[in-house]
């Protein structure tokens, strides 16, 4: 789940800079209000609340041409490069660092790309020994090894593996292998039918060929490798399951011997692979889609080697474009960012290099980050709003009229059993293998991919490590992960917007902060989270009638984004993002009754002539302020679980009496919804 907020952090959460007042108070003199500056009071709030109460933010920062949108995404993470950046950069400048230490990996991994000119002048000179192995394959088994070798540095062609918790023994880590190998975000780009995605495809082609003519290939060369690349991806799409038939758990789960494996996919030589990227003794895997597997052996043999040769070589550098010279990175750019998202203009240099090396190095910055930018008292703030919000969810639980007394009881057990990992993790990955230095940008990026994907594999036959990050302290966002029935909240999140010089009062943050908090929980009980046990193991723990009973609960929301236009005549899928949707309700409505129990609400206090319900609701509306191209919208639609920022507004709070309510909301209106239509589920 993308979560959002902004600008500065502060040392706790109070209430400090409220002053009560019968009930009431006021702005310091001089002071604008965030949330009241921000409302366009030409909206009706019934008709378009996410407009109401952004669109005068929206009017005054259109959206700048290196990006997709703007809003607090960016706001946030403008704050955090800002932050990272002093960190690259300081660490840049020593001219002592210890070899092997953090600071000397940050400092020259940024160094090496900021260096433009090396790496203008280099171009992809940095890959001829790996343009050359693959020139050198002459049969499938060797090119099962290359393709073993590119999962480990660069991109994932073929297909996707990982290593992670069996789903019905979260106590084991499990091999998984999936669809994937796909060069488009989703396989929908290959097969529809619409305007876009055919305009898409046309210009996709275009940028194989001028991908495959700098590798080195002449025009006529290029033009056959990337229509027959194409064809191969578009063979391989087909072959896919739609991004929505994913949710299901049990679906997507196939358990088989690794004998019964190699069985199936004779022309896949499936222990080789495994040897080369580290993965010894592998008794069982666990197949996401069999049959996919069961065409690409096919295509394996109906396409010639020379075609797979050329279509790992492209896989390949895509995977590391934006660590290459800048003919190459401006190539991907302009089908990546600018056909499929509408972005016109490359972000600054710092910025993209700031990116990267948060992205590949994360774990060392995360450890300057919290000594230097988080505020003491992160985690207890965290706690104390994650603890409110999980008491909530109890209450509302124990009040619910559709579930059964056994189910109940197993849901409030899987509800205590919920872990908080908030702020920062207790313990740090050990990088001191990993070796970088100021010589080649790409070289670093792959030898950062090659220690990551040998962190997870090396998990194997060793017992799983509950306390695990998969985020660091400085990502902003947030996850549940149902094998450990976890929530995990980086320390970021306590960061919102428009609130740089005092506190941000309750409803702003019971309605960001427990919202998330809320959202993360909800998805332990969503269409697939509550699918899996407080162990975090698949199983079916409803009764039969209850689970029938959630699942006419679940197909009104989906009935209701089904309904949503975004962009051209692409109206969202329902049923892809029905997790979010829920996840988004349940978050909204968890905040609300925990911001119900603070003195804000309590006594009424008025700020900027707004009541605690309407900030609470505006609050809401400003952690998902976010204005997008149509071409991301698009591209979001068609690819992505999530649904638009907007209808993540309106969506759950047209759900809401409590905000028809607060904002006078009657029939007529466009967010109105009758009785008979509210999605009633947590």
């Amino acid at each position: 789940m993308s979560k959002m907020a902004s600008i500065a952090v502060w040392s706790c959460f109070t209430l400090a800079t409220i002053v009560f007042a019968g009930g009431q108070t006021t702005c310091a003199a001089g002071e604008a209000d965030a949330l009241a500056s921000h409302i366009d009071y030409t909206v009706k709030p019934g008709d378009d609340f996410f407009q109401y109460a952004n669109g005068s933010w929206f009017s005054q920062h259109p959206i700048p041409s290196s990006e997709q949108s703007n809003g607090i995404f960016q706001l946030v993470q403008d704050t955090i490069n800002a932050q990272v950046r002093k960190i690259c950069e300081s660490s840049a400048a020593l001219t002592n660092a210890i070899k092997g230490s953090d600071r000397q990996k940050i400092g020259d991994y940024f160094y090496s790309g900021m260096d433009s000119v090396s790496l203008n002048k280099k171009g992809l000179s940095d890959l001829k020994d790996d343009f050359a192995a693959i020139d050198g394959i002459n049969d499938l088994k060797g090119l099962i090894k290359e393709a073993a070798y590119i999962h480990q540095v660069s991109s994932s062609p073929l297909f996707g593996l990982y290593l992670s918790q069996d789903d019905k023994n979260s106590s084991k880590y499990q091999v998984y292998i999936t669809q994937g190998g796909l060069s488009l975000p989703d396989r929908s780009y290959y097969v529809d039918t619409d305007k876009r995605s055919v305009e898409i495809r046309g210009k996709f082609v275009g940028h194989l060929g001028h991908m495959f003519g700098i590798i080195g290939y002449n025009k006529s060369q290029a033009k056959l490798a990337a229509a027959r690349m194409m064809e191969m991806e578009t063979a391989m799409a087909k072959a896919s399951r739609k991004r929505e038939d994913l949710r299901d758990p049990f679906a997507n789960y196939n358990k088989m011997t690794f004998e019964a494996l190699a069985a199936k996919t004779p022309t896949i030589d499936w222990k080789l692979f495994m040897d080369e990227v580290g993965l010894t003794k592998v008794d069982t895997v666990i197949v996401g889609q069999p049959e996919y597997l069961t065409a690409l052996n096919g295509l394996l043999k109906k396409y010639s080697l020379a075609d797979w040769k050329n279509y790992l070589k492209c896989q390949f550098v895509d995977g590391l474009a934006e660590n290459l010279d800048d003919k190459t990175y401006l190539e991907d750019f302009s089908f990546y960012a600018t056909t499929l998202r509408g972005v016109t203009e490359p972000k600054p240099r710092w910025k993209r290099v700031v990116g990267q090396t948060d992205g590949s190095l994360g774990e060392l910055i995360g450890q300057v980050y919290v000594n230097d930018y988080l505020p003491a008292g992160t985690k207890e703030k965290l706690v104390e709003i994650g603890t409110a919000i999980k008491t909530v969810f109890a209450e509302r639980i124990n009040a619910l009229d559709w579930m059964s007394a056994p189910t109940k009881e197993k849901a409030l057990y899987k509800l205590n059993s919920v872990i908080m990992k908030v702020g920062y993790p207790d313990k740090w990955k050990d990088l001191s293998s990993l070796q970088v230095d100021r010589q080649s940008y790409v070289k670093n990026l792959m030898a950062a991919n090659k220690w990551g994907f040998g962190y997870m594999v090396g998990k194997y036959g060793k017992p799983v490590d509950r306390t695990e990050w998969g985020m660091q302290p400085q990502t902003y966002n947030a996850y549940y992960n149902p094998s450990n029935n976890e929530i995990v909240i980086p320390g970021c999140n306590i960061i919102v917007p428009g609130y740089e010089r005092k506190m941000a009062d309750d409803a702003i943050l019971y309605a960001i902060i427990g919202g998330t908090f809320g959202h993360e929980i909800t998805h332990g009980f969503d269409d697939q989270g509550c699918k899996y046990d407080a162990g975090g193991n698949l199983s079916n723990w409803w009764t039969t009638e209850d689970s029938l009973k959630f699942t006419q609960k679940t197909k009104m929301i989906v009935d209701q984004f089904d309904g949503y236009v975004p962009v051209d005549s692409l109206h969202i899928n329902g049923s892809l993002t029905q997790g979010e949707n829920i996840a988004d309700l349940g978050g909204i409505i968890m905040g609300l009754e925990a911001f119900k129990k603070t003195d804000q609400y309590r006594n009424n206090v008025v700020i900027a002539g707004l009541t605690p319900s309407q900030r609470f609701f505006l609050g809401y509306a400003l952690g998902w302020m976010q204005n997008t191209r149509p071409e991301a919208l698009a591209n979001q639609v068609k690819s992505d679980e999530h649904a638009p920022a907007k209808y993540r507004v309106i969506g759950p709070l047209s759900n809401m009496p409590a905000f028809y309510e607060a904002f006078g909301v009657k029939e007529g209106d466009k967010m109105w919804r009758n009785e008979n239509q509210l999605v009633k589920i947590w």
